[in-house]
C-alpha cells in the first residue's frame, strides 16, 4: 500500500503565514520559511505554500518565497497563488519549488492544465478547489458535463476567498475534469469545515476520490488527530493538509504520523 502522506499548509499574507476559520478573521502564524524548517525537521512529507495575497502583488513574492524555501527546507514543496501561465509556474519551479497549486487561474482558462502539464509533466501540476456544500443544485456545466439536476447532495466551486461561487460547476465534476485536463494531484478544501477544527468534510472528500485517479489532499477542518486517520480510511484520501493544529502547536507533524500509524495507516516516520 502506497504510503500516506502529512502535508502542513502555510497560507502567505504579505509574507508571514495567516489562519483563519471559513477563510476570514486572519491571524499571523508566523515566518513561513522558519515554520517550514520546522515541519522539516518533524518529519513532514511535504509542504504546501499558499500565497493569498499573490493575486493583487508581483510574481517576485512567490518567487522569492520558493527561493528561500529551496535553499532551507530539504522535502518537496508546492507553491500557490499568482499562477496563471507557464511562464510563471517556470519561474517558481526555478527557484526550486517541486510542484504548483493553480486555482483560479484554472477556472477562467482550463487550458492552462494543459499547457502546464504538457510543459513540465502532471507530476508538478495541483488543482486546488474551495468547495461548499449547496443549498441548492448546480446548474449544468457546457465544460465538465454536471448534470442540472442533483443526486442527494452537491458542493459549488468557489473563488476570491470563498466570496463568489462559479455558477455551472459541481465541485465533483470540476475535479474530474481538471484531471482530465492534465493535473495530477487534487488539492480538496471544504469551506465549510476551514478552520473549524470540526474535521473533514469525509463526503466531499470520499466523492472527489472515488471521481478522479490521481491523489486527493484533503483539506480543511482538522481539529484532532483522529480526523486525518478518518479522511484517510474513511475519505479515500492519499494525503491530508493541516494547518492551525500544527502552527499553533497543538500537535506535532510526528505525534500525527505516529497516530496515523497506530490506526494502521501506512506512513513514513
Amino acid at each position: 500500500m502506497a504510503l500516506k502522506r502529512v502535508i502542513p499548509c502555510l497560507d502567505v499574507d504579505a509574507g508571514r503565514v495567516v489562519k483563519g476559520t471559513n477563510f476570514v478573521g486572519l491571524r499571523d502564524a508566523g515566518d513561513p520559511v522558519e515554520l517550514a524548517e520546522r515541519y522539516d525537521a518533524e518529519g513532514a512529507d511535504e509542504l504546501v505554500f499558499l500565497d493569498i495575497t499573490a493575486s493583487h502583488e508581483k510574481r517576485e513574492t512567490i518567487v522569492e518565497l520558493a527561493r528561500r524555501t529551496a535553499d532551507n527546507v530539504f522535502i518537496p514543496f508546492t507553491i500557490g497563488g499568482g499562477i496563471r501561465s507557464v511562464e510563471d509556474a517556470q519561474a517558481v519551479l526555478d527557484a526550486g519549488a517541486d510542484k504548483v497549486s493553480v486555482n483560479s487561474a484554472a477556472l477562467a482558462r482550463p487550458e492552462l492544465l494543459t499547457e502546464l502539464a504538457d510543459h513540465f509533466g502532471a507530476q508538478c501540476v495541483v488543482i486546488a478547489i474551495d468547495a461548499k456544500r449547496d443549498g441548492e443544485p448546480p446548474n449544468a456545466s457546457p465544460t465538465c458535463g454536471a448534470p442540472a439536476g442533483w443526486f442527494g447532495g452537491g458542493w459549488g466551486v468557489y473563488v476570491n476567498g470563498g466570496r463568489k461561487r462559479v455558477e455551472g460547476l459541481d465541485a465533483v465534476g470540476w475535479a474530474r475534469e481538471a484531471v482530465e485536463r492534465g493535473a495530477g494531484e487534487v488539492l480538496l478544501t471544504s469551506m465549510d469545515r476551514d478552520g473549524t477544527n470540526d474535521g473533514y468534510d469525509i463526503e466531499l472528500t470520499r466523492a472527489v476520490a472515488d471521481a478522479v485517479p490521481v491523489p486527493v489532499i484533503a483539506s480543511g477542518g482538522a481539529g484532532e488527530l483522529g480526523h486525518l486517520s478518518e479522511a484517510i480510511a474513511a475519505g479515500g484520501a492519499d494525503a491530508v493538509l493541516c494547518a492551525s493544529i500544527f502552527h499553533y502547536g497543538r500537535y506535532r507533524v510526528r505525534e500525527a504520523k505516529e497516530r496515523l500509524a497506530a490506526d494502521g495507516i501506512p506512513v513514513r516516520l
